[in-house]
């Protein structure tokens, strides 16, 4: 039976891989370090990807090496996790020899809105982290697996995804109350105006319409949890794949009054401009992963929103 290492198997995306991997017919060894991780055919190891030692006891004797594990704003435990632990995780790819290596990465290495974007990003745009160390560390991680392909042949194949959502998660994005004062940059809203602030103090939910500094709606691509994985299995143990990355995103992005109003018409809320004047549009181009893997994503933005209202 063919074994996969992974890092990272306890998140939203960890525990999708962990059960396609064993659909797929793998072994699944998952280094375990705070969130336990369940399956029929997965083997734990406890410890921190911090540590070199353990790192390799994962990594020995797999055939497919896959890293998730990340850090989001913490300026405490990012290098440690998203930086050293994927050094170590290359280390121990490039000692035992596996067959592919691959990094779920993100469009943050990108920028994206907090740059202008006057052409759909496609795999050879700049890498540019915006401010923070969560796109600092995308950056970091994708360079050093470039890195190791080149210098010790690491077989290594890079799923860069744009922000993903599942379940309910789309209508979370769609909350005024929920997204003034965002946890992580890039994820919440523009200028707070009073007018804002005393919706929010009164509690009363709106359908925020995003427009740029000059108040034309924004436009931005994301992705459903299953089409990710749709690009997973089809970038898994592929040949083809190799030795490339791969933007992987919705049919196409969405426009923020168009989202706004068809929400709104389902779910009788009012909305609200906020202008966002440190925010671009932006698009994610697709084409490599369509005619390389044949990645053919399912859920555009009417499609998420219906099954985020039926998830609810």
């Amino acid at each position: 039976m063919k074994t996969a290492a992974i890092f990272g198997a306890g998140g939203k995306l960890g525990r999708r891989v962990v059960a396609a991997l064993e659909q797929r017919g793998f072994a699944v060894r998952a280094l375990v370090h705070q969130t336990p991780v369940d399956g029929k055919n997965v083997t734990t190891i406890l410890g921190s990807i911090s540590e070199l030692t353990v790192v390799e006891e994962a990594v020995r004797g797999a055939d497919v090496v896959v890293q998730l594990a990340t850090s989001k704003e913490d300026p405490a435990t990012f290098f440690d996790v998203s930086v050293r632990g994927t050094f170590h995780v290359l280390e121990a790819c490039r000692r035992q020899q596996i067959r592919q290596f691959i990094l779920f990465g993100g469009d943050a290495a990108f920028g994206i809105w907090f740059y202008p974007q006057p052409i759909p990003i496609d795999e050879n745009h700049l890498l540019a982290a915006y401010p923070g160390y969560y796109a600092f560390s995308k950056v970091i991680e994708e360079v050093m697996a470039q890195q190791y392909a080149i210098q010790y042949r690491v077989p290594v194949t890079v799923l860069r995804s744009s922000w993903v959502f599942e379940g309910a998660d789309l209508l979370r994005h769609f909350s005024l109350l929920q997204n003034v004062n965002p946890s992580e940059k890039g994820h919440g809203f523009g200028e707070v105006t009073e007018e804002i602030m005393a919706l929010v103090r009164s509690r009363q939910e709106r359908i925020p319409i995003l427009t740029d500094a000059n108040r034309v709606p924004l436009r931005r691509h994301i992705v459903h949890i299953d089409d990710v994985m749709q690009a997973f299995d089809r970038m898994l143990d592929n040949p083809s794949a190799i030795g490339q990355s791969f933007n992987i995103a919705g049919p196409a992005p969405f426009e923020y009054r168009v989202a706004a109003q068809y929400l709104s018409a389902k779910l009788n809320i009012p909305m609200v401009e906020l202008r966002c004047p440190n925010y671009h549009p932006f698009e994610i181009n697709i084409t490599r992963a369509r005619t390389v893997l044949g990645y053919a994503p399912e859920n555009d933005f009417f499609r998420m929103a219906d099954r985020a209202i039926a998830a609810r």
